[in-house]
């Protein structure tokens, strides 16, 4: 064996798999490492099964099982996200042989739900780690100093969030195992002006007409939105209410702008979809009735809409740019979600404690 170069000399790295896994997150790693030259080894539960990704694209056999792999002979472990570290976490070789690479000092990797492992494995206390927002809660349990970044390195432990932040974490990686210099030609994984999502396609993630696609889904439901609040605005009475909608509108043209304004740099126009989005608000808000309490309930639900929207897209591409810009949409109308329903509770309360007239009720035509 020659000492190790700046090139992948004879590494060794196993990369984790089981159904369900989060396609991109198995794809991307695995192909930038066998692209930089390391030797790649697909370990399993079972080595006789196909293991499928969540999203079908990803339909692969593995190399060998962690039951017979030996840590020592790997330099580095990898672990993707998805449903499958809640299946290999059942698996007690599984969860043995990482905590034998992480005691030996080997690289360990995981992105998204992968450090489940890490928590199963309780091998977590006292480290800086980052994870899927839904098991932040989860890591915190175990010990970790949860940190809302996309690459967080402890030691020999590299952590990221999501699959937008797959081209740093992948790059992370290389540069951890001695692969980098000119001839590599890879960003610095702190440099935000970087075109990341390149990287990621080169190694199986994104394409740039897809990425443009989500943006344009995006665009579309927020011009609809947009649209349906100026509706509310005209209709509503209640000034509480006529306020917040109007601050959700200067907010939906941010995001609007937002959007458009990587379309851009992008060197793409916004498709004609989502332009067209603002003829259905206009057949909706027709349809929908004047009452004050009925504007809060339908603003309400279009945020609800968008929740479920914009919570899909944020985990679809592997562009920390796009991602960036659906998780503050997202998170946004979570706030407003929260605003909307205190409003509501009120006027509801108020409802129910103004008493009704009991005589001059009918209505003369």
């Amino acid at each position: 064996m020659n000492g190790h170069n700046h090139h992948s000399g004879n590494k060794k790295v196993a990369i984790l798999i089981e159904q369900a896994v989060e396609d991109v997150e198995f794809i991307i790693p695995c192909n930038g490492l066998k692209q930089a030259g390391f030797e790649v080894f697909v370990l399993g539960s079972r080595m006789n099964e196909k293991y499928k990704g969540k999203r079908g694209k990803l339909s692969t056999q593995a190399d060998a099982t962690t039951t017979e792999a030996i840590a020592s002979e790997f330099d580095a472990v990898v672990i993707p996200g998805g449903m499958a570290p809640d299946r290999m976490r059942r698996n007690p070789n599984t969860v043995r042989f990482v905590q034998e690479a992480m005691q030996q000092g080997k690289l360990i990797a995981a992105v998204c739900h992968g450090p489940q492992m890490l928590i199963e494995g309780d091998l977590l206390q006292g480290k800086r780690a980052t994870g899927f927002s839904a098991i932040r809660k989860d890591m915190i349990n175990a010990g970790a100093n949860y940190e809302d970044e996309p690459l967080v390195i402890d030691g020999n432990l590299i952590t990221s969030r999501e699959p937008g932040d797959l081209p740093i974490f992948t790059t992370a990686i290389l540069s951890h195992l001695g692969y980098g210099g000119k001839e590599a030609a890879l960003p610095d994984v702190t440099d935000t002006s970087a075109e990341w999502w390149k990287l990621a396609d080169a190694w199986g993630g994104s394409t740039k007409s897809e990425i443009v696609r989500g943006l344009n889904t995006a665009l579309g439901g927020e011009r609809y939105s947009l649209e349906a609040l100026e509706k509310y605005i005209e209709k509503e009475s209640d000034t509480q209410a006529k306020a917040l909608f109007q601050e959700m509108l200067t907010n939906k043209q941010r995001h609007i702008e937002r959007l458009e304004t990587y379309l851009h740099r992008l060197g793409e126009k916004p498709s004609l979809g989502a332009n067209i989005a603002n003829q259905y608000a206009k057949v909706k808000a027709a349809l929908t009735g004047s009452d004050d309490i009925y504007q809060i309930r339908c603003a309400l639900g279009d945020v609800q809409t968008g929740i479920g929207d914009i919570g899909n897209l944020c985990a679809m591409y592997t562009d920390p740019v796009a991602t960036a810009i659906f998780k503050e949409i997202y998170q946004n109308l979570l706030h407003y979600e929260q605003r909307l329903v205190d409003l509501y509770r009120q006027r509801m309360v108020a409802e129910v404690k103004s008493p009704q007239p009991t005589t001059g009720t009918a209505v003369s035509m």
